[in-house]
């Protein structure tokens, strides 16, 4: 879960990192007055989740606050990457001298997080990592010791931060990782991280990504999200309790099991070659009764790329019955033509297959196994993308 510049400051803030005391606005007129109330010059910033705000025209800087109420009616719903700006936070404007990156995240290969710090601030890391990677400092932590005096000491040593500076950033960095631990993070990044004209070191920008399977033991976070720049159909699959990820094929895939989801998929990429794929992840667990099963294919049909439906079940903890019930109610309330192919095996499959073929929908077929199952639905999707074509 992404979390807005304001809603990641505000948190940094908690754990006693500098930021610029700034207020969010909704409305021109609320931008008025927070810019009267702040002081100007002020910076008008886009609150969304997505990067490039500044090129886009969603950084302004406003030297009354008859400026900051302009901007603010000029960036309040305009579109950034396709994401509508809903809140734009005004801030006091900075007198930046010296621009840092600093950030934690995890480190898979190595088992542990990692913090990295670098002299240029402002651009993306992945940028300097490309560009200059030896402008990147980078230590491990150890989670049973935390981040250690030392590695906050290496990392400003290896940024060539003035040494003046070592102590208070020291202590930010110590702050962002409790800040980070705390949150349930895989990312905590300041950039910039600003020395200022005064000589303080400041949070300018802020970024979190929350870990969504720790999203129960952080309520309060939890009650940011912001489902605007995620699909339609995950944020309904969360809602259901159903784990979904939106692909770009043209197959809906319907499947209880973790891994026998990714196997269908590689089936149905498998003989699809390059021009056919699943549409999406979908594990509806074990013990998926019907509303659940209904639930998922709403989701599958509300994809206009979806050209054709498998559903692979095993039937341990969930009954095949059930998921054929599940899916003739589904279709009861959200009407397809799709061509849908019906894999049912295991408890009550025979069963579940009974009530598939006795409700005799013509778009309804079943197959024995898996390799049956993908190779049908491949050719319905590659038939009706043909159709497609052939319509225009």
């Amino acid at each position: 879960m992404n979390l807005h510049e304001y809603q990641s400051k505000f948190r940094f803030a908690e754990f006693g990192i500098p930021i610029l005391k700034g207020k969010t606005a909704s409305t021109p007129q609320e931008a008025y007055e927070a810019a009267r109330e702040l002081g100007c010059p002020v910076v008008v910033k886009a609150q969304v989740l997505v990067g490039g705000r500044g090129k886009a025209g969603g950084v302004k800087v406003a030297r009354t606050p008859e400026q900051a109420e302009d901007h603010a009616n000029a960036i309040l719903g305009m579109k950034i990457k396709g994401l509508t700006v809903r809140k734009v936070l005004i801030d006091p404007a900075a007198n930046i001298a010296q621009e840092i990156y600093l950030g934690i995240t995890n480190d898979r290969a190595a088992g542990r997080p990692v913090i990295m710090a670098s002299s240029e601030g402002g651009i993306e890391i992945e940028q300097v990592a490309r560009e200059n990677p030896d402008a990147i400092a980078r230590e491990h932590i150890d989670p049973f010791l935390g981040l250690l005096d030392y590695q906050a000491r290496n990392l400003a040593s290896g940024i060539n931060l003035p040494h003046e500076h070592w102590r208070v950033f020291s202590r930010i960095a110590a702050n962002l990782y409790r800040c980070y631990l705390a949150s349930d993070a895989v990312l905590a990044e300041i950039n910039p991280l600003v020395i200022t004209g005064e000589n303080q070191l400041i949070a300018l920008d802020g970024k979190m990504i929350i870990d969504d399977n720790a999203l129960f033991r952080q309520p309060q976070l939890a009650e940011m999200r912001d489902t605007d720049a995620e699909p339609k159909e995950e944020t309904l699959a969360r809602a259901a309790g159903i784990s979904y990820v939106k692909l770009n094929g043209q197959i809906g895939c319907m499947v209880n099991g973790a891994g026998l989801a990714m196997t269908t998929m590689d089936m149905t990429k498998l003989y699809g070659g390059d021009e056919i794929g699943p549409a999406n992840f979908l594990d509806i667990g074990g013990g998926a009764q019907a509303s659940k099963v209904a639930a998922a294919l709403r989701i599958i049909l509300d994809d206009a790329n979806v050209k054709s439906v498998l559903f692979n079940i095993f039937g341990g903890i969930t009954r095949c019955d059930e998921v054929a019930r599940g899916i003739l109610e589904a279709l009861n309330e959200v009407p397809s033509s799709l061509p849908m192919v019906i894999r049912l095996v295991g408890t009550n499959s025979e069963e579940g297959r009974a009530i598939i073929d006795n409700a005799n929908i013509p778009n309804l077929s079943s197959a024995a196994t898996l390799t049956e199952a993908a190779k049908k639905a491949v050719e319905a999707a590659r038939k009706a993308l043909a159709a497609d074509k052939g319509a225009q």
